[in-house]
């Protein structure tokens, strides 16, 4: 009876979903290589996209590279605004360096929102034009729902996406950067001893699963914007506002299950009606809070009543458990939830700090940080070895900014310098 239980709970939202009952989240199933749209509800309806943001940022900070902006392994800056931000974070000090390729690893693995601001910070000197940035590049790509006030999707009434929206930037990255798709697909990092998976569940547990990125906050949910390749044929999924991680995964591997079986073009992405919605739904009381949770479970529990009712006899025959959904479906049996054992990557290697040998520029926020104080290239492992620091050529080489901000570091300056006077007086004399 458990068993059953478990399974026609996992099952029951896929079986909602392919039934076309009515549902808060909007959902997207795209072929990546034609732009068609072969599922879709409310794909068009503005909703915040939370951590789903950072591939805006990633476009951005790519085509700043192919503009000669920066270089993949230009050092950047960790500001003290950036440093202050909540978690999701790497929790890096103000005046941390991180190349722009650790970065976007970082960013794509773990989602840290300060490293997000990092980024946009040393690219365009502030967040503010960052975010600018963000909405010319969005309007250039036909992303006509969105408007982006930060680089990390934290909560902002102002900050918003839809799915067909997404998934028009998914086609955008792989297609204009093909050569950083790997970026997508990392599975773990190794941050010195540290070993970091990546949020999507997706990857290692969904054949041919290889990408993008994960994204929550108690206003959007649980949402996702996934690829997948079989047989050399790609697929796009975004789910919005899901009730739990779990359920948003298993709904996006039957999406994709049903999605490869399907070859009927649809519409495509640009060609979609607009919503008539105007402003992203809050979803904070169903996510996050008790009254509005006990009714989404109560609503689950419901769903999981019809099913077992339906499937009762198959269970009880030894039949295929899937034939339940099936017949929800009307359509061939689908893949089972996903199995939930620890799948094993091999973690790529990050580090903070430049590469060893880099005399090139330095990127940080205008006004912020006049010279970082150089760190082992190797700074997140324990171990770093003397001769893996920065070199010194590092502090005449950071860009240009205005007058500090802050005090104490100014202080922090005087007290180098003081130092570095003394030592030269020092050997002045012992000459």
């Amino acid at each position: 009876m458990i068993r059953k239980f478990r399974l026609a709970f996992a099952l029951a939202p896929l079986a909602l979903l392919a039934a076309g009952a009515a549902r808060a989240e909007p959902y997207l199933v795209a072929d990546f290589d034609t732009g068609d749209v072969l599922m879709q509800s409310d794909a068009t309806e503005p909703w915040f996209p939370a951590s789903t943001t950072k591939l805006m940022t990633t476009y951005v900070a790519l085509n700043a590279v192919r503009e000669g902006r920066l270089t993949m392994d230009t050092p950047l800056t960790m500001s003290r605004r950036a440093a202050s931000l909540p978690p999701s974070k790497m929790g890096f000090k103000p005046g941390t360096l991180v190349t722009l390729d650790n970065a976007l690893k970082m960013l794509m693995v773990k989602s840290p929102n300060d490293v997000a601001w990092m980024i946009a910070e040393s690219i365009d000197g502030s967040v503010e034009k960052f975010a600018a940035e963000m909405n010319a590049t969005a309007t250039k790509l036909g992303m006509t729902e969105s408007h982006f006030v930060n680089p990390n999707g934290l909560h902002d009434p102002d900050h918003h996406s839809s799915a067909r929206d997404l998934a028009i930037l998914t086609r955008a990255l792989l297609k204009d950067f093909p050569e950083h798709a790997d970026l997508y697909d990392i599975g773990e990092l190794q941050f010195g001893r540290q070993i970091i998976r990546n949020h999507n569940g997706l990857l290692g547990h969904y054949p041919g699963a290889d990408g993008m990125k994960t994204g929550f906050t108690c206003p959007a949910g649980w949402n996702l914007v996934a690829t997948a390749d079989r047989n050399g044929r790609k697929l796009i999924v975004v789910i919005l506002g899901a009730p739990t991680p779990r359920i948003r995964n298993n709904e996006a591997a039957m999406l994709f299950d049903r999605g490869f079986e399907m070859s009927a073009a649809g519409q495509k992405l640009e060609a979609l009606a607009a919503s008539s919605a105007t402003t992203p739904p809050d979803m904070r009381d169903a996510i996050c809070r008790g009254h509005g949770r006990a009714q989404m479970l109560a609503m689950q529990e419901e769903f999981v009543s019809s099913a077992m009712a339906q499937s009762s006899s198959a269970l009880a025959g030894g039949g295929d458990p899937s034939s339940m959904l099936a017949a929800a479906m009307g359509a061939a049996p689908a893949i089972p939830p996903l199995p939930a054992q620890t799948v094993k990557f091999d973690p790529v290697p990050v580090f903070i700090g430049p590469k060893p040998g880099w005399t090139g520029p330095v990127l940080a926020a205008t006004g912020e940080v006049e010279a970082p104080s150089p760190v082992s290239a190797y700074a997140g492992d324990k171990d770093a070895k003397p001769d893996q620091a920065a070199p010194l050529a590092l502090k005449s080489a950071v860009k240009p900014v205005a007058k500090l901000k802050h005090r104490h570091v100014t202080r922090q300056a005087q007290a180098r310098m003081a130092a570095a006077a003394h030592r030269v007086m020092k050997k002045r004399r012992q000459k």
